[in-house]
């Protein structure tokens, strides 16, 4: 969910002297903002913009974002990084801050890269996640878990690929990116829908299980959602069907078989999700 502390935070180790600048929300005061972002392996290279949230509803109701524009001729792993030392400071990862979690919005299924970097330039590889979601915040978790004590140990820049994909890109894309957190090993979030529904203990309950053609909302005042939007994700966080609730029962359109998960409110009401199953027709 939405981080709304909006000022400075700093993470420090006093017995090491290491101080960590987050969470990197690009706010004003905030972390992020002002940094030195240098774009690489991009093309021409155009620069992070910061720029006012293109969904602030829902998920991600901060006012302003980082944007990334990946270019069709920039390399799969163009991305951008902050400046050594001064912008995330100097960090080791322990188990208070080897989650990382980051939320994205873009309009295609990728993955989003995140490595470290110490003051010499050694780094370990990227961790890649996918984004799940398309045209929608999402909030993406990486576990750095494996990297404590691991070489080098003490980092003091971040590096984020936000549209990592070998296959080539076949246009421009954008991605939006926001709420850079470190957390606890303890306290990893949601990855995808899917585990975002088991997070959220099923809260929309919903019947027949299976069905074909219909289903309904079961609530004691299902009229609440009317109005709101309704979508329906494919196991891979696949859009596959959308409408805006005017009662109770959906009409489901010819969908193939299998697990859905479907979210319901964002508009005026907070989302509520649940498990879908549908049988072949």
């Amino acid at each position: 969910m939405k981080n709304i502390l909006l000022v400075l935070v700093s993470f420090c180790s006093y017995s090491s002297s290491f101080c960590q600048n987050a969470p990197i929300d690009f706010q004003n005061p905030g972390i992020g903002l002002t940094w030195t972002w240098t774009v690489f392996e991009n093309d021409t290279n155009p620069p992070l913009e910061m720029v006012a949230n293109p969904s602030p509803g829902g998920w991600n109701t901060s006012s302003t974002v980082a944007k990334f524009t990946a270019l069709q001729t920039g390399n799969p792993w163009a991305g951008c990084e902050s400046l050594h030392g001064t912008d995330v400071g100097s960090f080791s990862f322990d188990s208070t801050n080897c989650i990382i979690k980051i939320m994205v919005l873009k309009d295609r299924i990728s993955d989003v890269g995140i490595k470290f970097v110490d003051a010499t330039s050694a780094a370990q590889p990227e961790i890649k996640v996918a984004n799940t979601l398309i045209n929608e915040w999402e909030e993406l978790t990486f576990d750095f878990s494996s990297r404590i004590g691991v070489y080098p140990v003490v980092k003091d820049q971040i590096v984020i690929f936000p549209d990592f994909d070998l296959s080539g890109r076949t246009d421009n894309v954008i991605v939006y990116f926001d709420n850079i957190t470190f957390s606890d090993g303890n306290a990893s979030g949601p990855t995808s829908v899917s585990t975002l529904v088991s997070s959220r203990n099923n809260d929309l309950s919903l019947y027949p299980m299976p069905t074909t053609n219909n289903f309904r909302i079961k609530t004691k005042n299902c009229s609440d959602f009317n109005g709101e939007p309704l979508r329906l994700f494919s196991s891979i966080g696949k859009l596959a069907y959308e409408e805006t609730l005017t009662g109770c029962e959906v009409k489901i359109p010819n969908l193939s078989g299998g697990i859905y998960y479907v979210r319901v409110g964002g508009g005026n009401l907070p989302v509520a999700m649940g498990k879908l199953v549908v049988e072949n027709r």
